[in-house]
């Protein structure tokens, strides 16, 4: 008994590093039995994290755990150790080019909870998580120890299928129909935009996967990949397997912090918005539609509710917004109580009078109550959220860990 992880497959040209461990674990001894295959996301910013910054794991059981060894070194001197250097990211991108140095784990007993949080929420090193009984590779190996730590506390599932290797750059072909049919399913998330009549279970870049769907249940996840495969609208799949995930969890965020809004600076081009706040910089980007709309409206003194991640340099990403309090954005004279007429300044500290009657009075103002474009918790559109990000529909979980 024991568990395997792999991280730093992802190559442009030919994987990713859920094909390659389902290949992995589809040509495993036959005396090893193969436990529930777990995809987890880490950290978005990390510094060498490929495009998909998952890891994956399993748990083992073997009665010869020596053998299962010389099978997992063979197997990875001759299908995993040249993926080493490849590129892992589109030269179009605008992230620093990163290249693949994958790495594999396996422990005799599962390694301790602490080390997925660290790296779920956080740059760790290598030297700072649990030491694997056997390991291979490099940078790839913080990824699969902290995959093989998932205590999974909350967790989804994936249907993930891939496509046949003679058409790896070709458009997908997925039934549309049946995703439609399937996004209505009570259990599934996150499949497509209704909004903008977007897939969002197929990657559009060159990748061996085809599809993946999500769900709440193991059992609707199957359902859901067999609905989709099963469609003649939808291409041939080389091989699929159902994962369990922290995908949707929220596990990355450490909690709701309540910030005094100190000035908001609007980038006129891209409409990026950056708060400084009583906590620091705050970052809410165009594409967060609800969140930006928000964060531009909000004025020095108005008070909110904020969970997010902050980046290497310091700021928080904002992912999740509700508006506490904000200070009143106009005030008017009062009316006339005799002729509900608004009064008029008679000049400066002379007092205010009613331009019909005449009736004078004190200097006043009434400050209008502010109207805001949301007053309840917000989130981006669901094309521009996290792999991790816990859908505010599911309510907003308190901080269920301190690493």
């Amino acid at each position: 008994m024991g568990w395997l992880g792999l991280d730093d497959t992802d190559t442009l040209d030919e994987g990713c590093t859920t094909h390659a461990f389902d290949d992995l674990l589809r040509h495993l001894p036959s005396d090893v039995e193969v436990g529930t295959a777990r995809l987890v996301r880490l950290w978005p910013f990390a510094s060498g994290r490929t495009r998909g910054n998952a890891a994956v794991s399993v748990e083992l059981l073997t009665k010869n755990e020596a053998a299962l060894m010389e099978h997992l070194e063979d197997w990875w001197q001759t299908s995993l150790v040249h993926l080493k250097g490849q590129h892992s990211i589109s030269h179009h991108s605008s992230r620093q080019q990163q290249s693949t140095d994958p790495g594999m784990v396996w422990f005799s007993h599962q390694p301790d909870e602490s080390a997925y949080w660290m790296t779920v929420r956080g740059e760790v090193k290598q030297r700072d998580l649990p030491i694997p009984d056997k390991e291979w590779g490099g940078l790839g190996c913080i990824g699969a120890i902290a995959a093989a730590a998932w205590p999974k506390h909350h967790s989804t599932w994936e249907g993930i299928a891939w496509r046949e290797t003679s058409s790896p750059n070709t458009p997908r072909r997925v039934c549309e129909k049946t995703l439609k049919d399937i996004d209505e399913w009570p259990d599934t998330f996150l499949s497509r935009d209704p909004r903008r009549g977007v897939s969002l279970i197929a990657p559009r870049g060159p990748s061996p996967v085809l599809l993946g769907v999500r769900a709440t249940s193991e059992s609707t996840a199957s359902a859901a990949l067999s609905s989709l495969l099963e469609s003649q609208d939808t291409e041939q799949a080389s091989s699929f397997r159902i994962f369990q995930t922290n995908q949707a969890s929220g596990d990355h965020l450490d909690g709701t912090r309540r910030v005094t809004i100190e000035s908001v600076d609007v980038v006129r081009e891209r409409k990026h918005a950056t708060i400084q706040s009583s906590d620091g910089a705050m970052i809410a980007y165009a594409e967060g539609g609800p969140i930006n709309r928000l964060a531009r409206w909000l004025q020095p003194g108005d008070v909110v509710d904020v969970r997010g991640l902050h980046d290497p340099q310091g700021s928080l990403h904002i992912e999740q917004m509700k508006l506490v309090s904000a200070k009143a954005r106009q005030r008017v004279r009062p009316s006339c109580k005799m002729c509900d007429v608004r009064m008029k300044s008679m000049g400066a500290n002379q007092g205010i009078r009613c331009p019909k009657c005449r009736e004078q009075h004190a200097d006043a103002w009434i400050e209008l109550e502010p109207e805001p474009p949301y007053l309840d918790w917000i989130e981006p559109p669901a094309t521009h959220r996290r792999h991790l990000a816990r859908p505010l529909e599911w309510g907003v979980p308190e901080t269920r860990f301190e690493p």
